[in-house]
């Protein structure tokens, strides 16, 4: 039998999802589950059973983050404004049909 070692756990691939460190072989990344559990409060049985992966593989990834946390958190710093730039350039489209709907006084 093999036994698994914690960077067993981790994986860094160019070309998938963008080369972030991310489970071995899923496409969730280290990322996700820092935000899932810093940020949203789930706790690593949550995350493994939701995502049918093992509990090493969650405590693995905080692991990493811990381990490389300026530069984790600076990528999600990244995308965060990356999203709002996004936001900024690309109106809602509901939000103008509300916003019409309203100037036209329908309901």
């Amino acid at each position: 039998m093999a036994i698994k070692s914690l960077d067993q756990h981790i994986e860094i691939t160019p070309g998938i999802v963008g080369g972030k460190p991310r489970i071995a072989g899923h496409r969730i990344t280290v990322e996700n589950i820092v935000i899932w559990h810093e940020r949203m409060g789930k706790c690593a049985d949550e995350i493994a059973a939701e995502y049918e992966l093992s509990l090493s593989d969650v405590y693995a990834a905080l692991a990493f983050y811990f381990d490389h946390r300026a530069e984790i958190d600076r990528s999600m710093e990244e995308n965060e404004a990356f999203v709002e730039e996004l936001r900024r350039r690309t109106p809602s489209k509901l939000l103008e049909k509300l916003q019409l709907q309203a100037q036209n006084g329908e309901d």
